[in-house]
Formats: C-alpha cells, structure tokens, sequence
C-alpha cells in the first residue's frame, strides 16, 4: 500500500517570538516492512539552520533554528512511504515463550548476555512504577500464559474497559490518572499498557505513527481531518537466548497493525518522539493547531 501523509503543525504567537530552536520527528522510518519513498520538510518563516541527525532509537529528527521575529511558525511535513502487511503475533502456547520465562531473561544478572530490549524494561517521563498498573495486568497474565497471549489479552481489556474521549487528558496527564479515570487517547492507552507490561518486568516500547482512516460511506476524505495515533510494541525473545522480535498491539483499536499504519519513531514513551518541541524567546501565549492527512495514493 502507498500512503500520502502531510502533517501541518502551526504555531501562533503573542507577542512575537524573537528567536527559536525546533527539534521534529516527522520523517517515518524506513523498515522492514515501511519503506520512505519520499519526505520534505517545509518550514515558514525560513529556517536561519537546518539539520538532521538520528536519535538514540534510530529516528530521524529534524533541527532548525529561527533567528527573526515571528508570530507564527508552519511546519509542513509531507511524506510517501510505502507499507506492507507485517507479521501477526504468533498466538497460542506455542508462539511465544511463557511471561514469567522473559521476565526472568531480563533480570539484572552479573555477566549475562545483553538484549538491547533491556532498555524498555525501565520506567520513563511518561511511564512510571505503580502498584495499580500491575494490578490490572495480573488478570492477563496468569501462570504459564505465553507473553504475547498476555499481551492481547490485555489489548482487549483496555479497549472494552476504557472510552475514547478527546480533551479528557492533557499531553502531560500522568498515566495512572488515566488508568484510575478509565479514558483518555491514543496515547494515554499507549502509556497505560506499556506501563503494564513494564510493571511485570516485560520490555514494551512506544511507537507513534498514522493510521489510515475510511470515511464514512458516501462520504469525502476530509483534508486534516486524521490525527497522529499511538501504540505500542511487546518484544518476545528467540529460544535459548537468541535474540527475539517486536510485535506491535494497538489498545486504541484493539488489533495488530497491518498495512494501513505507519511507523513514525519508536521510543520509551511520547517524551521520546513528541513531533515537536522546540525553546523559544518571546511568545508569552500561543496557540497550536495540527491538521493531519492520511491518503492511499496509486502505485505507478
């Protein structure tokens, strides 16, 4: 599937902003089943500096730097990317090792093999140690039960227990008072179920993205009308030590993404791989709109 994605992120300010420092992650990532076929960054006013460099996790981010006044900055991201149908997490008792096994293999032990998953196994910004997320994770993972069969379990949960429900958090709402409220967005139920996972000792990273979405019937696709979208990855590890492979499990829309998602950055939580931020002089108030758009494009 070819996919068309342009990401309009606009700032307004008052009063204006005398200089600024801007740092991006709205490139996809190029992987083994999402390949970038184009991407351009257009930013209004001028940027004075611009570069490139790639992240920890191996994202792209964008820095750019404005040394005019200005009381409005546009930042379009206009990306093609390519996508192809990724492996389904292998279900069952026999797809994935038992949890309480990859628990084990990611305790600290003095000269053992090192699996770069460690690193999502530690509490972030955004996802912190709470007893009540490992009470709600215990009722999916009972004794043997295989890490990726707890894992969808527990998708399923927070998509029947939890309503979607725009502006009832705030980028900085902490993840247990989502938990305890039972709603939230995208990314509120990407924290919660990492934090899950993580709470038993299991590696679960974020991925932020774009999903395809269907107008209703009858019905024109509206320009700016999709949204960035969130979701999460569980790493089940190979046998014997070998290393293992990520599979991907959206709460928000209780499945596995296929083809009609697209990976943007990956990271511990969304302090990782936020689209934007930047430190600016001046600019006391502003105002931020973000428009979205997600098209199927035809493949020449």
């Amino acid at each position: 599937m070819r996919l068309g994605i342009t990401h309009e992120t606009r700032y307004d300010y008052t009063p204006q902003v005398e200089t600024a420092q801007h740092m991006a992650h709205l490139k996809p990532l190029q992987t083994a089943t999402q390949t970038l076929v184009s991407h351009r960054l257009e930013i209004q006013p001028e940027a004075a500096q611009t570069s490139e460099t790639r992240d920890v996790f191996g994202n792209a981010r964008a820095f750019f730097s404005l040394q005019t006044a200005h009381d409005e900055l546009c930042v379009l991201a206009h990306s093609v990317v390519e996508t192809r149908e990724p492996p389904q997490p292998p279900l069952g008792p026999e797809g994935s090792l038992p949890w309480e096994q990859v628990r084990e293999r990611f305790r600290y032990r003095a000269g053992g093999r090192y699996d770069p998953a460690a690193e999502f196994v530690f509490p972030s910004a955004y996802v912190p140690r709470h007893d009540d997320f490992l009470a709600y994770a215990r009722p999916s993972f009972g004794a043997g039960v295989s890490v990726l069969d707890g894992a969808q379990s527990l998708m399923q949960r927070i998509f029947e227990d939890f309503t979607y429900a725009s502006n009832s958090t705030e980028i900085n709402t902490p993840a247990v008072e989502a938990l305890a409220q039972r709603k939230g967005v995208c990314q509120d139920f990407a924290h919660i179920m990492i934090a899950c996972l993580r709470g038993l000792g299991l590696p679960a990273r974020y991925v932020s993205g774009y999903l395809l979405t269907t107008p209703p019937p009858g019905q024109p696709r509206l320009v700016g009308s999709d949204a960035s979208h969130a979701w999460v990855a569980v790493y089940s590890p190979g046998e014997d030590g070998a290393l293992g492979q990520w599979f991907d499990f959206d709460p928000t829309n209780n499945r596995s993404p296929g083809e009609d998602y697209v990976t943007l950055a990956i990271g511990r939580d969304y302090a990782d791989v936020s689209p934007m931020r930047g430190v600016i002089h001046g600019g006391a108030n502003h105002r931020l709109n973000v428009a979205v758009t997600v098209e199927p494009l035809e493949i020449q």
